[in-house]
């Protein structure tokens, strides 16, 4: 059983290791913590039994002004070992209402 719930500061290393195991491109910490202080209403992880992070979906608003309000997914991991049980589609999921009811967005951008 996993558990989606919002990331906290705790669970920014273990975010990051996530990314590192998973992903070609990583970023540094201060990136996450960028993304925690700006909008941490998008910033989610999926937590197995254990207290183990095994997903994430880090997540901000683009701030042009000139583009109708939107979202941007910057990252979406999930350790290959909890794959194929929906625990990316849950945080995107829950990333976007969030991104729809706190910050009115229209849309969300992946690239």
């Amino acid at each position: 059983m996993v558990c989606i719930r919002m990331a906290t500061v705790d669970d920014l290393l273990q975010m990051q290791t996530t990314n590192l195991w998973c992903l070609p491109e990583n970023y540094q910490m201060k990136y996450y913590f960028y993304h925690l202080l700006s909008w941490p209403q998008l910033l989610w992880v999926a937590e197995d039994f254990d207290g183990q992070i095994v997903g994430y979906v880090l997540a901000k608003m683009e701030e042009d002004e000139k583009q109708p309000k939107h979202g941007h997914i910057t990252s979406l991991s999930v350790l290959r070992t909890h794959r194929k049980r929906g625990i990316a589609t849950a945080l995107m999921r829950r990333s976007q209402l969030e991104m729809a009811e706190v910050f009115d967005a229209e849309y969300v951008s992946l690239h």
